[in-house]
């Protein structure tokens, strides 16, 4: 069974139980980078939205992280992103994966 087929078998509950699956789903070297470049890029808008006070960088900020996440996905992973699934552990999974390969805990 795939792991797709697995989540959406498995209705996950907590961020605990999703997060190994959502490592899981971020095999492929690339595709890590591509998220860890797409989330860096979506928290300078974040700042830049901050310090401007202009709420379209967030908008920047959501476009830029997730086309650079969904093109790994869908080009080098090779499967569908879990966001569509589980929007909010999603987000989080992200932002944990990031912070851990930025840490040296998860391979660059």
């Amino acid at each position: 069974m795939s792991t797709e087929a697995t989540a959406d078998a498995k209705k996950f509950t907590t961020m605990k139980e999703f997060y190994p699956f959502y490592l899981s789903e971020h095999a492929n070297r690339t595709s890590r980078r591509l998220h860890f470049v797409g989330t860096s890029l979506g928290l300078v808008w974040l700042v830049t939205a901050a310090v401007t006070l202009n709420p379209w960088f967030l908008l920047a900020g959501l476009v830029c992280g997730y086309a650079f996440a969904w093109v790994g996905h869908f080009f080098f992973e090779k499967n569908r992103p879990a966001t569509f699934s589980y929007p909010f552990y999603s987000f989080a999974g992200d932002w944990v994966m990031w912070s851990e390969m930025l840490r040296g805990r998860i391979r660059f």
